[in-house]
């Protein structure tokens, strides 16, 4: 068979994941074909495993609208007042302030003891926890198991997305980004039609409905982060070494495929100083700003998009539990797409002001039209955008960030943001707003307009600092540590 060679890597050292050198025959042993079967095979192990599990993971951290319409806001109160907001805020946000404190460590502690061991027994620790809220009494009691989840959770998705920017190269890892939300997003358009379902278990055993949502899905994912270990895969230097999953040279064929595309393949020693100096980078705070405001939006329909379609369209609470699914099935469609444009022709910015101008024109409808059909064709439009954003953004910074402890950093502090959009979307649907919510949505439109405003800086910026690296100016990320010729991606 006619072998095609590949020019992978020309000005990184060559070394084999154990080590060793290497030759040119890395580079040109694989068929085109072969090189495609390899990069499959890491999207069935890796994409899908963790996509799977952040399923799990927006589930189990959204749920709470769920069980609260199903009977839990009136057994534990929460609707009472307690500090200016209700119980049920209270409950919301106290998960946010661990999810944010936790996440930096993160993506140090996945570095040092590999994703299976990371992720697996994180996963499995959170669903004990939400097996747990499945029998609380008080408030006060589910609210600190809500703090504990957080805790948990705050290693999973800057993990993830670090993980992932480590095996792809710039233009693969949209579509990659895109498939691994799209589960979650249909995790959370499942999610209302399942707890509908888990709901008819009330009084079976002497528990609530509600409870029956936190102890059936608090078991599933108990049984997923077991499984877990054995399905998830190392980073590319180590993953000869797991179960088998590529052979050390596909290994290698994945680290020259990436450091040929932006030079910083190959791991570093921990340095808390590369770490932390990453923060002086005034376009990571822009990317984790888009993100902040991204989230904002899609946590605030998550956790108020089956309390909104009760209370503000008149809908049932099963049909308000069910009607959640299809704007989800939606935005996964949309989410995929743009995210393949993305990858096709080589743009981000766009995309994300794509997605920003349809919630521009869904928040409006969503909260002034007239006929309820109407407003909640606006909820498709807004979960649409809301949610393919946050994989257009992750993409965006993974484009355009260099260095291993950099992309640590940066992977950290998007979602960090990330967990600050959660507070917030859990604060804009106040209590006293029903059954309108209008200053909620003033807050989502600001945000969204926000989006386009810093996305147009971070532009201007990109084609400046390109335009200074063409004519030799300067070298960007970093290059002097890696292979020369990158440029930012817009």
């Amino acid at each position: 068979m006619e072998k095609h060679h590949v020019n992978m890597l020309e000005d990184v050292e060559k070394t084999t994941p154990s080590g060793g050198s290497i030759d040119d025959s890395y580079e040109c042993e694989f068929t085109l074909e072969e090189q495609k079967k390899i990069i499959h095979r890491v999207d069935r192990r890796l994409v899908a495993t963790v996509g799977v599990l952040y399923c799990i993971s927006l589930m189990d951290r959204t749920n709470l609208s769920a069980a609260s319409i199903a009977g839990m806001t009136k057994e534990l109160m929460l609707a009472v007042p307690f500090g200016g907001v209700s119980r049920y805020s209270v409950v919301t946000l106290v998960f946010f302030t661990t999810y944010i404190v936790f996440q930096p460590p993160s993506t140090i502690i996945i570095r040092k003891i590999g994703p299976r061991i990371h992720l697996s027994t994180i996963t499995t620790a959170w669903g004990a926890v939400m097996i747990g809220m499945g029998f609380v009494h008080n408030w006060q009691d589910l609210a600190a198991l809500r703090v504990v989840l957080g805790i948990l959770e705050a290693g999973f998705f800057p993990s993830c997305v670090y993980l992932l920017s480590t095996w792809y190269t710039r233009y693969d890892i949209g579509k990659r980004y895109s498939v691994f939300y799209i589960l979650g997003s249909l995790a959370s358009a499942c999610a209302g039609i399942l707890a509908y379902g888990l709901m008819q278990l009330n009084g079976r055993e002497g528990y609530a409905g509600w409870r029956w949502i936190f102890i059936i899905e608090g078991a599933l994912t108990m049984a997923l982060g077991i499984g877990a270990y054995w399905m998830l895969v190392d980073f590319p230097d180590k993953a000869h070494q797991s179960w088998k999953f590529l052979t050390e040279r596909e290994a290698m064929f994945i680290i020259n495929r990436v450091d040929r595309d932006r030079g910083d393949a190959k791991p570093e020693p921990f340095s808390a100083k590369k770490f932390f100096s990453a923060g002086k980078d005034i376009k990571i705070w822009g990317y984790a700003l888009i993100f902040f405001n991204t989230t904002t939006v899609s946590y605030a329909l998550a956790y108020f998009l089956p309390i909104i379609l009760s209370q503000n369209m008149g809908f049932s609470i099963g049909a308000s539990q069910c009607l959640v699914a299809p704007p989800y099935a939606f935005a996964a469609i949309v989410m995929y797409t743009t995210g393949w444009l993305g990858d096709k022709y080589k743009v981000r910015g766009p995309i994300i002001a794509f997605n920003m101008l349809l919630c521009l024109i869904g928040l409006p409808i969503m909260g002034f039209h007239k006929s309820p059909a109407v407003r909640y064709f606006g909820v498709f439009l807004t979960t649409a955008g809301a949610n393919s954003n946050v994989p257009a953004t992750m993409a965006y910074q993974a484009n355009n960030i260099r260095g291993q402890w950099k992309r640590a950093f940066c992977s950290a502090t998007l979602v960090g943001f990330g967990g600050i959009g959660g507070i917030a979307g859990g604060l804009v649907f106040r209590t006293q707003d029903a059954p309108n919510y209008h200053p909620g949505l003033y807050a989502c439109i600001a945000t969204s307009l926000l989006t386009l405003i810093t996305t147009a800086l971070l532009t201007v910026e990109f084609v400046r600092k390109n335009k200074k690296a063409d004519r030799g100016e300067i070298e960007l990320e970093d290059s002097h540590e890696a292979q020369k010729g990158f440029r930012y991606t817009y």
